[in-house]
Order: structure tokens, then sequence, then C-alpha cells
């Protein structure tokens, strides 16, 4: 033995060194398909027939057995082509029993064309005595300086500079509160937007003890709110703009700019108005209806679905504006100029949905825009809830003429209606005879039954009536 030499377990340390890493696998060459896998497959076939042949050749007794896998193979494949023929056929039969369209998203085209007023009043701003007075005044701390005009006033107004000269005189101009509602309403600058709907909001604001932080002499009224609105190509004022529904507005929403940009402080102006009804009543009860009906009306455009948290916030407002004298009767007014507005599809379930108020007078609302609704639907003169109850009881959902949309739209509204309020939980047969009709809505639907609409009145059915039970 040489003394130079490695060790045995030297030697195969250095032919299986386990700190060495594995050699990798060989990579495939080629990924099979699933077409090799079928070319495999028939090739398979090929060579048993054959197999299968040259056995038969020799065994006279099974020399037909070739022919006889090939009529079974032919034999399948027509089976195969009835099967399908029969399938067709059925999915035909079934287009037949509603070959209605799919119903359109909810959505109405709520503003059109949008123009500037041709004529904004001029304020003469620049010459007001706020300005006058703390620019004589040296111990302010800085130098207004006047001559500027108004572009020096716009900066004053983003800057906070001018609500601060406000508080600190206690009392705001007519020609500065007209300036900055006009900015607010018709400005493009959205900062300067920003800035006015701030001041405004501000100088409406009442202090712990519902007294007001500064005097005003201007207020904005209705007709001033209804000009500006109407400026920004309000649709929804006529009664005969059920045409413009979600079916045209998608198609329209590519013409116009969508929303008015000045839609924000035109809410949240409304909305700090309502509140100042505590010292003084802006609006009249029929303006504030017609407030009420612009505002739900907004929930409708597509395009200000991001608003919904200010949208509610004004609706509340303007709910709770009224006098408990005048609610109602104004509440039920409102409820009918919209249900003349809006047709019986899934728009009317949208604007009812978003009455999302917990108080009794958005419970109030929402029933009574429901009862509106299938009021109109069912050409009735007079709002009887017992007869709308029996007239959507009566329909037949075996019926193949049924329409199963529009009964999706009487259940919802039925349920809105009934329970919004607590007017007919203790009436045991109203209760009685609506609970079940939904049962049989959710028994007499089958899960076979392809009629449109059909899956989603069994469902509902089957919620509402839970709901009922719980309720109960």
């Amino acid at each position: 033995m040489v003394m130079d030499e490695p060790l045995d377990f030297e030697k195969e340390g250095e032919e299986e060194d386990p700190l060495l890493a594995a050699p990798r696998p060989a990579k495939r060459k080629k990924v099979i398909g699933l077409d090799d896998l079928l070319l495999d497959y028939y090739e398979t076939n090929k060579d048993e027939r054959k197999r299968n042949k040259a056995e038969n050749s020799k065994h006279g007794s099974r020399g037909d057995n070739s022919d006889n896998l090939d009529e079974m193979f032919r034999a399948n494949s027509e089976k195969e082509i009835k099967i399908c023929k029969i399938v067709e056929s059925l999915e035909e039969e079934a287009k037949k029993v509603d070959a209605r369209e799919d119903v359109p998203l909810w959505g109405k085209k709520i503003f059109g064309c949008q123009k500037r007023p041709s004529i904004l009043s001029d304020t003469c701003v620049e010459n007001c005595q706020l300005l006058k007075s703390f620019s004589a005044d040296e111990h302010l701390g800085f130098d207004l300086d006047i001559d500027k005009g108004e572009g020096f006033l716009e900066g004053m107004l983003m800057d906070g500079w001018l609500l601060k000269l406000v508080h600190l005189s206690g009392s705001v101009e007519d020609s500065v509160a007209s300036w900055t509602l006009t900015k607010m309403l018709y400005s493009s600058n959205k900062k300067l937007q920003v800035s006015a709907t701030d001041f405004w909001e501000s100088v409406l604001s009442l202090d712990e003890g519902d007294k007001v932080l500064v005097k005003l002499g201007y207020l904005p009224t209705f007709s001033v709110l209804k000009r500006a609105i109407l400026s920004y190509g309000y649709l929804f004022d006529a009664p005969g703009t059920k045409a413009s529904t979600s079916a045209s507005s998608a198609a329209d929403s590519l013409e116009d700019d969508g929303p008015p940009e000045n839609i924000i402080a035109w809410v949240r102006v409304v909305s700090a108005c309502c509140k100042f009804r505590k010292v003084r009543s802006i609006f009249s009860p029929s303006e504030a209806e017609h407030l009420l009906v612009i505002v739900i009306s907004l929930f409708l455009d597509r395009g200000l679905e991001g608003l919904l948290l200010v949208l509610g916030d004004c609706l509340n407002s303007l709910i709770l504006y009224f006098n408990v004298s005048e609610w109602e009767n104004s509440c039920v007014r409102a409820a009918e100029s919209v249900a003349q507005r809006v047709s019986l599809d899934l728009n009317c379930l949208r604007i009812v949905d978003c009455i999302t108020g917990t108080n009794d007078r958005s419970k109030f609302l929402r029933s009574q825009l429901a009862l509106q609704l299938l009021k109109i639907s069912f050409g009735l003169k007079v709002a009887n809830v017992e007869r709308i109850l029996k007239l959507v009881t009566t329909i037949n959902v075996k019926e193949k003429e049924c329409d199963l949309f529009k009964l999706y739209v009487y259940l919802v509204l039925m349920d809105k209606l009934l329970f919004s309020t607590d007017a007919f939980r203790d009436k045991t047969m109203v209760v009685h005879s609506w609970r079940n009709y939904l049962r049989n809505c959710s028994t007499q639907i089958g899960c076979s039954d392809w009629r449109f609409y059909a899956p989603k009145v069994r469902n509902k059915a089957s919620y509402l009536l839970q709901g009922v039970i719980l309720k109960r």
C-alpha cells in the first residue's frame, strides 16, 4: 500500500459527495398533447384491427368480427348525432318559452346638454364695504389690495381669508354672498367650487344653541337653485321622460360629458339650506317637495354612484325639513311625482332601495313610493292597499303568459309597502294573504322552469317569505 494513496472511505466520499447537488433530470423534449394521445389511440386501434383480422383469417369461425366492430362504431356515431339533435331541439323549445331579451340594468339619463347661463348678474363685489373697511385697518397684519379686482377675491376665497374676514365682521354683505354663490354653482375651477361650498356651509351653520354664527341678508333661493340645475341639463323635470331609460342612456352617455362638475356643490348647499330651517325657512313646502323629487332622481344617474353619502345626507335633510303638519301630504305628492316619471322596471326598485333612512319619515316615504308605483302600474285612481294586494295575489304563476319580471317587481314593491312601516303588521288577513301567495310562488315554480325570470321570482318569494315569518 502506497502511503500517498487515499483511503477507501475517502474514495467513496469523492465518488458520492452528499454535499454536492444531485443532477437535475433531463427535460422532456416534447410535451404530449391531447392530439398526440388521440393519434396514439387510433393507431393502437388500427393495429388491433389488423391483428384481429389476421386471426380471423386463420380461424374461420370468427371471420366477421372486424365488420361487427365497424358497425358498432357506426351505430355509436349515429346515436351521438341523434342525441345532439335532441339537445338542440330542446334548447330551441326553451328559447321559444320566453323569447324576451335580458332586462337592462338600472339607470336613467338625468342630465343632457349642459350650458352656461347667458347672463350672470354683476354683483360689484370689488366695491363691497367688507374689503374697504379691512383695507383701512392698520392692525390687520397684511394689506388688502382691492385694485386687483375679482382675481384677488378669488384668491382670498380659496385661501380661506374671505371666510375669516366674514367671521371677524360677524356678517356677510349681499354682494359677497351672491358672488360666492355664483362661483360655487357655475365656476369650472374645482378648487374655487370647493372653497365657495365650504364658505356657504360655514355661514349657514348653527352653534350649539341653534343660533346663527354670521348674519345673512342674502340666501340661496329656490329660483336660483332651480335655474342652476336646469343649466346643468337636468331632464327629469317633465313627466314625459320615461323614454330615457338605461338602454338609451348607455348609448347617449358616449355623446355627453356625464354629470355636471358643480352638482356636488349644488347638493351640499341644498342640504345646508335645509338644516338652516331651525332659524329661517328658505324654501316653501312646495319648493321643498320639488327639491325632494330632484334629489331622489339623482340616485338613478350611474355617473353619481360615488356620491351616495352626499346624496343620502341631502335626502335626509330634505325629509326632516318639513313640519309635522306638512310632512304626510308633501310626502304623498312627492312620491306620486316620482312614480309618474319612473317606469316599472329596475329603476323603480333602485329608487326605493336608495331610501335607506331608519327614521319614521324615511320609512313612510319608502312605503308611499311603493304604493304610488303600484297604483300607477295597475291604473288605479285611488291608492287602495287591499285592492292592490288582491290584484297581485291573483296573478297565476303557472300560466304560460305570466309576466314573471313584472311579478318580481310587484313582490319587492309589495314587501316595501306592507313592512316599511307598522301600519299593516297588525292586519292579520293582509299578512296571511301575502304569506300564502309568497309560499305559492316559491313552490309552484319548479327548478326546471325555463321561463324568463322564473328562478329569480322563486328565490325572491322564498326570501321574502322568511322575512314575513320573522317580522310577524
